[in-house]
């Protein structure tokens, strides 16, 4: 068994009915494995065997089910609505029916044409050519409703229009298939606007590459690019492939796929990714990924089949009109033939207030409000480079009441740098640098970098050394003339220093280079200069979120290097505005708790756990979902099972991580906390929006379903306000949430 996979272009599958019809068609098609139809795309995908079924026949039978294929390489670009064949059936049938009127309710007499039991008029013609140009496309999809044995709208349009036309009823039947199909291209055309906000996003990607092979310059499909392969790019170029930059340098404007509003300044060495243009430069990048690998396809294709995850809203509403459709058709038989039967009416009169509820019993307008509006957000967050991983994410994120943040990384940069440099008497600020950088330059440890790459920033050229040895879980040592260490308090105090007893420099001068302040300690013996270093300054720096080390050498101690985690210049403010937004922020860190206590004091996180193991953020996570939804935010690799747990798992600077895009809920692009608070902002509007296009939906189909069989609503009302308008409608209020647009932060991390 050899299982293929293949996605279907059906422009004309855009609502659930149309999906149903299409799942229906291939659902006991020997071969096929599974279906996934994507009605607000226009995407199914299906999998089949390729030994018991080839890709024509399986087009065979969705054609057969009256929708046509557009292409086998997923959605296609933007179908003519208003120049289709159905168009100009219903232009013709619109013709012939107002032509009806104009003869009908005109000046000059309506001639008689047949007279066969009942006079056949020039009007009663019009209106019948009408009724058949404009209809016969609505009656033909009703018929393979029948065949494949679905109650949906094209079935109840189908028979009202042929009962009407059947019994005499012309002028019904006339108004009814040109509405209808009038409303159906309005439906189709707001389907394409959705869809134009997917298409925007494939439109990132350039259909060509520029590649140097065998020494020459060649263009080539952007999709045809190997991994390895050097690709150019020219000033005002989009970027094919994702990679890296080998010559060459340029501003880069990212924000079509992180939302990055500022061009980020790429040299050799730096990522780059597919969709983001060159601004003002010259680049070669080898690709990193195949062209049809990259990371913008990747978020197209996990946009598009986002809605194949269903929101409880959706579940709800389809339940809902599985229930409601069959009622409302009952009811409208019963309106035919309870009251002239049984009551003495007039046939015709509720015949006519029969058919007006069989209008109304179609759900359309019901059925698409949720979808269009997950759509609308889901395309919407990836514009602003958030990945939401489906609707059940976007509608989870409007409920969630608690977020819960990683620290390193996430709340933090994740980059060490040093913050402080205290000397020892008879020692200054560069030679403790010299001495530190000289030690730790054959250190992998991040803060042997730190403490190298502040040297170097500092012009401090630190000597040669030999002899170098990690001393695990304690520091470093090598030889510098002398043997020289690098480590934790703890490591001097076993080599025989007395920190309680050390003499720091106190003149101001060499100590103020960096963190003056904080070289002040306690008191500790009665000599000046002679403070208790364990208990004051190594406190104080430990206290205020540090990591500090001491460098020296057996016999004498240099001084005290203090090295953090700097904190996210936006993360305060984002910290503030989810807590006006009524969410409690909490800190889950493995970080020890004085550095966790700094931090969540710096950027205003009154509830923080520290010292914490994978398992114990898990056991963390679980006792905050005791209280209500949940959010963890991390970098999407780590705490792997507490943003797994979580109700919605967020990580941050998504961009170019497989892991990431593929196990988080939501994917912050950018490595920007502010997607966060937008987040939640996008998903509460959604919610509202999926609430008030329910509630509308609702309210207007009783109103038009109790108004009909008392003779108050028409068919014209009924497909004008019931079916066109309230498609509308909805569809119109979900592209509000096109126009939410995240919080920029500046450098101070206020929001602007």
């Amino acid at each position: 068994m050899s299982t293929e996979r293949l996605e279907l272009s059906v422009p004309d599958m855009d609502c659930s009915s149309c999906a149903g019809k299409v799942d229906a068609a291939l659902a006991d098609v020997e071969g096929v494995d599974s279906v996934e139809t994507r009605p607000t795309a226009g995407v199914a995908v299906v999998e089949y065997d390729s030994g018991r079924i080839d890709p024509d026949r399986i087009i065979g039978h969705v054609e057969a089910a009256g929708y046509g294929v557009a292409g086998t390489d997923g959605m296609a670009s933007g179908t003519a609505v208003w120049r289709s064949r159905r168009a100009y059936a219903t232009y013709a049938g619109a013709v012939a029916m107002l032509v009806g009127f104009v003869v009908l309710w005109g000046p000059l007499a309506d001639p008689t044409l047949l007279d066969v039991g009942r006079e056949a008029t020039l009007s009663d013609a019009l209106f019948v050519l009408g009724a058949v140009v404009a209809g016969t496309p609505v009656a033909r999809a009703g018929l393979r409703s029948v065949r494949l044995r679905e109650l949906d709208i094209d079935l109840l349009m189908g028979t009202a229009i042929i009962a009407a036309t059947a019994v005499g009823y012309y002028v019904e039947a006339a108004t009814l298939a040109v509405l209808f199909s009038l409303a159906e291209l309005l439906e189709a055309h707001a389907m394409d606007r959705t869809r134009e906000s997917i298409r925007e996003l494939l439109a990132l990607s350039p259909d060509t590459a520029t590649v140097k092979r065998d020494g020459e310059e060649v263009s080539v499909p952007a999709a045809g690019v190997g991994a390895g392969e050097t690709v150019v790019v020219r000033p005002g170029e989009r970027i094919p492939v994702d990679g890296d930059v080998t010559e060459g340098g340029s501003a880069v404007d990212e924000s079509p796929i992180t939302g990055e509003s500022v061009p980020v300044d790429k040299t050799v060495g730096d990522e780059v990714y597919a969709g983001s243009v060159v601004e003002g430069g010259y680049l070669e990048i080898e690709a990193t990924a195949a062209g049809d690998e990259t990371t913008l396809s990747r978020v197209v294709e996990l946009v598009e089949s986002a809605e194949s995850r269903q929101t409880d809203a959706e579940r709800l509403v389809d339940r809902f009109a599985g229930y409601y459709t069959p009622i409302v058709v009952a009811g409208a038989i019963a309106t035919v033939l309870v009251p002239p039967l049984f009551l003495g009416g007039v046939w015709g009169t509720w015949f006519v207030r029969g058919l007006t509820l069989l209008v109304v019993a179609c759900p359309c307008a019901f059925v698409i409000s949720t979808p269009v509006t997950v759509v609308s957000g889901l395309t919407s967050a990836a514009r602003n480079g958030v990945l939401i991983k489906g609707g059940d994410h976007l509608e989870r994120m409007g409920t969630v009441d608690t977020i819960a943040f990683d620290k390193t990384g996430t709340l933090t940069t994740g980059e060490l740098a040093v913050t402080d440099v205290v000397p020892a008497a008879g020692h200054d600020v560069s030679g403790v640098l010299a001495a530190a950088a000289g030690v730790e330059r054959h250190s992998e440890h991040p803060i042997g970098a730190a403490i190298v790459g502040h040297a170097e920033e500092a012009g401090v050229e630190p000597p040669e050394a030999g002899g170098f040895e990690s001393l695990t879980g304690r520091g470093v040592r090598a030889d510098l003339g002398e043997t020289h260490y690098v480590g934790k308090p703890g490591l001097f105090a076993d080599l025989g220093h007395d920190l309680g007893h050390t003499h720091l420099r106190t003149d101001g001068g060499a100590a103020t280079a960096v963190g003056a302040d904080s070289a002040v300690g306690d008191p500790a013996c009665e000599r000046p200069g002679c403070v208790d270093l364990r208990a004051g300054t190594i406190t104080e720096l430990q206290s205020a979120g540090k990591t500090v080390v001491l460098v020296g050498t057996e016999t004498e101690l240099y001084g005290v290097v203090a090295v953090a985690d700097t904190v996210r210049p936006e993360a305060r403010a984002v910290v503030d505005a989810l807590g006006d937004a009524g969410v409690r922020t909490v800190m889950l860190t493995g970080d020890n708790e004085r550095t966790a206590n700094a931090v969540g004091e710096a950027v205003g996180i009154g509830t923080v756990r520290a010292d914490l193991l994978p398992e114990a953020k898990l056991d963390a996570i679980e006792g905050l979902l005791e209280d209500g939804t949940v959010a963890m935010v991390g970098d999407g690799v780590n705490d792997a099972p507490a943003l797994a747990r979580a109700d919605v798992g967020v990580a941050m600077g998504a961009a170019g991580t497989d892991t990431a895009l593929e196990t988080a809920d939501i994917a912050l692009m950018a490595d920007d906390l502010g997607g966060v608070p937008y987040s939640l902002r996008l998903a509460r509007d959604a919610n509202g929006i999926i609430k008030q296009n329910i509630g509308a939906s609702l309210a207007v189909k009783a109103v038009l379903a109790a108004g009909a069989p008392l003779g108050y609503v028409s068919v014209i009302v009924a497909v004008l306000v019931g079916d066109m308008g309230m498609s509308l409608g909805v569809t119109t209020n979900a592209f509000r949430l096109g126009r939410v647009d995240p919080e920029e932060f500046d450098d101070d991390g206020a929001s602007e």
